[in-house]
């Protein structure tokens, strides 16, 4: 079993421009404790302001409530009892005592020898102790000591390790570590302090957090630290996801973690904190767990050849089957399946074209847009059309009548036609009518105009737009469907114009319409 520290509320607010108020930091270690499980959680760092004061000791009281105060832990410093007083007051039980882990950060940073650096922590150990405060110590810059200044590394574990210290933290400050480096540097700590707890902290710099971890845990650390969403100070931290995956999965170690819970968990914080998820960060991106390519979604029809361990379900997410222009039948099949849509060969193959043609004006199809797609295909004329727009321009200028010119072709004759009004489609409407009085053609009523978008429909939905006719004395719907308002507008026009032409009118009753 190994042990995951969270410090979303210490390091991971260190990212810039993150600052969670108070009742967000207490939801977030609420989560992070009762939701996800986590075995403890990094708050805060001592003496900061008024404000973090408040905070941690709101998150202190729940936890205390709730049998958590053990848990909750807050950076100090070697400052004498000034941290632990900060700690104390504001009912908190643990420190996580910041030490210097590299002999050129206590020498040109402190100032001071390595006795003189060991000496000034004995002195807080020894506060700690009266105060019944549990110490934790980071060895701070230790990647760069165990590379530069090993010796200094061992002098200070040497002069602590019979010290009443709980866990010797051993930090990749800066993310200079590889994942060999990692591995071969916490070995030699783990067989020189056998009896030691060491927890490994790793930095994103070269992108090696994870990796990095991994390498520390088969080495025997005994505790990871990661933050929700890699936050952290420059690249970030090791994110607690990706961790949680790698030790479930590769490692094959078991943690107290609910991955069920960890999805919901990121988007809170992604809320709180400002910084969005990456669509392919893993486990918990947006698309991480969306087929695109049809070839995918026919393999996963067929023994699921397109599975890995990472099955979304895990992680309280479902998988999805994108629809686009590189889409194919099984993808649509796929998402059909799951709106309890069924559709024969031709039809199928008819929808699939029109997913296709749509995806070029759109990254993807949403599935809240699919069944407009199945009902304007199966609402639609398969005939050739006698009557087809070539062309329009559409002009929109502030405080000047929108303008539109459109070319039609009617029974293999070119027409074309301007005209203004008081919007956009109202424009188009007028420039066709102008062709029909030219050609003395009746033209019909509109009785009703709808638009309507799927439900969290984003700018660029699939928009369906649906027309209400009345044509001598027959009442009749067309729908258009398109990215575009007015384009699916005029889709639904061009379709009402061609039953015109045929005199197939489809009539529907709605009883006494004025």
């Amino acid at each position: 079993m190994i042990e995951i520290m969270d410090t979303t509320l210490r390091d991971g607010e260190q990212t810039s421009g993150v600052a969670f108020a108070a009742q967000e930091k207490l939801s977030i270690a609420r989560l992070l404790l009762e939701e996800l499980c986590v075995d403890r959680i990094e708050i805060a760092s001592a003496r900061v302001s008024d404000g973090e004061y408040a905070s941690v000791k709101r998150v202190a009281q729940w936890a205390k409530k709730q049998g958590y105060i053990k848990k909750v832990e807050v950076l100090g410093f070697v400052d004498g009892r000034t941290s632990l007083d900060w700690i104390h007051n504001a009912g908190c039980e643990v420190i996580n005592l910041l030490c210097k882990g590299s002999l050129k950060h206590c020498t040109y940073q402190l100032k001071k020898t390595p006795e003189q650096h060991v000496a000034d922590i004995k002195q807080v150990l020894a506060n700690a102790r009266n105060m019944d405060i549990t110490v934790n110590i980071y060895l701070e810059d230790w990647s760069n000591g165990m590379r530069e200044s090993e010796e200094y590394v061992y002098f200070m574990v040497d002069s602590l390790k019979d010290e009443n210290i709980k866990r010797f933290m051993l930090p990749d400050t800066l993310g200079i570590l590889n994942p060999d480096e990692t591995r071969l540097f916490c070995e030699k700590m783990i067989s020189r302090y056998p009896d030691l707890h060491f927890d490994f902290h790793a930095h994103n710099d070269y992108d090696l957090a994870v990796a990095n971890v991994f390498e520390a845990v088969k080495a025997g650390v005994k505790g990871v630290h990661v933050t929700v969403n890699g936050l952290g100070e420059r690249a970030g931290n090791a994110p607690l996801t990706s961790v949680l995956a790698v030790l479930h999965d590769h490692a094959k170690i078991k943690t107290n973690l609910h991955e069920e819970k960890v999805n919901s968990v990121s988007k809170v914080v992604e809320t709180y904190s400002g910084i969005r998820i990456p669509h392919n960060k893993p486990i918990i991106g947006e698309n991480v767990f969306t087929q695109v390519a049809g070839v995918h979604a026919d393999g996963d029809n067929k023994k699921n050849l397109y599975f890995n361990d990472l099955l979304p379900e895990r992680f309280g997410r479902s998988r999805q089957y994108a629809l686009g222009k590189t889409s194919g039948k099984a993808n649509i099949m796929k998402n059909l399946q799951q709106l309890g849509i069924e559709l024969d060969d031709e039809m199928m193959q008819k929808v699939t074209q029109r997913v296709i043609e749509l995806g070029d004006h759109k990254e993807l199809v949403s599935l809240d847009e699919l069944p407009y797609i199945v009902s304007d295909v199966l609402n639609s004329e398969q005939e050739e059309q006698s009557i087809k727009i070539l062309n329009y321009s559409l002009s929109l200028t502030y405080g000047l009548r929108p303008m539109a010119t459109i070319k039609m072709q009617i029974n293999g004759e070119i027409y074309e036609q301007s005209a203004s009004g008081d919007g956009q489609y109202n424009a188009i409407s007028k420039a066709m009518w102008k062709i029909y009085k030219n050609l003395n053609k009746p033209t019909p009523e509109l009785l009703d105009y709808v638009v309507v978008i799927p439900p969290g429909g984003q700018t660029n939905a699939i928009v369906q737009t649906i027309i209400t006719w009345r044509f001598d004395g027959k009442t009749f719907k067309t729908r258009g469907l398109h990215n575009d308002q007015t384009v699916a507008a005029m889709k639904a026009t061009m379709k009402m114009l061609n039953i015109l032409e045929s005199g197939n009118i489809p009539v529907i009753n709605y009883g006494n319409l004025p």
